[in-house]
């Protein structure tokens, strides 16, 4: 492995680093965007049980919010609530999409980073393929000659960072690509989780109970 990096010269440095960098993203990405970390399947249901009678305390509403990023999102709605039992439809649901908002800023995390690594690690190939260019010119002696070892070590420089170019971005992009359409279902599925956690929340504010009443006084 030391010999072939030797062959591609010092480009070949910038884009082990960029695989570096690239697999660390992709590992903390895997890890953080299990869906048992950002949208549990059953939270939903969860909390419209626990809250069927009446809300919860404020430790209750604090581990939901550290559960998960759907539980930061419920949570948010549970405190508006707690906090302003007059509080009106729209400022509830301002109050639950800024919190979703936030929430998929979050599992966005270094998904830019990663899809610059996977746009970059081409170009960083194409440098380092010039670089071998010019070695590979430059073996030509000015008196005709050519200097084989030069010409040799010019195309390992160009064609080793090339291919090591492609190796980096072709991975790098497929998962971007995948981490993409994962932010995407799981923002989705907060997005209707909140929706049906809003009319549900209506019934302990002030006018929601006020309304209840009357119509059973009705």
């Amino acid at each position: 492995m030391f010999s072939i990096i030797q062959a591609a010269g010092w480009p070949i440095w910038l884009l082990i680093a960029c695989s570096i960098v690239a697999l660390a993203l992709i590992l903390e990405r895997l890890y953080q965007l299990r869906r048992v970390r950002v949208a549990p399947p059953s939270l939903l249901d969860e909390v419209l049980g626990v809250t069927r009678t009446s809300l919860p305390s404020a430790d209750v509403v604090g581990k939901l919010a550290e559960n998960s990023a759907l539980g930061y999102v419920l949570a948010a709605g549970l405190r508006s609530v707690i906090a302003e039992p007059r509080i009106s439809e729209d400022a509830l649901r301002q109050s639950i999409e800024n919190a979703g908002r936030e929430a998929v800023h979050r599992t966005e995390r270094y998904l830019n980073a990663l899809g610059t690594i996977a746009a970059a690690a081409p170009l960083l190939g194409l440098f380092g393929t010039v670089i071998g260019m010019i070695e590979i010119f430059g073996a030509q002696g000015a008196d005709g000659t050519t200097n084989p070892q030069q010409l040799a070590h010019g195309i390992s420089i160009a064609l080793y960072n090339t291919a090591f170019g492609l190796i980096v971005a072709i991975p790098s992009l497929m998962f971007y690509r995948y981490f993409r359409g994962l932010v995407d279902s799981f923002q989705l599925s907060m997005e209707l989780a909140a929706a049906r956690l809003l009319p549900h929340l209506l019934r302990f504010t002030v006018r929601g109970a006020s309304g209840g009443n009357g119509a059973t006084g009705a």
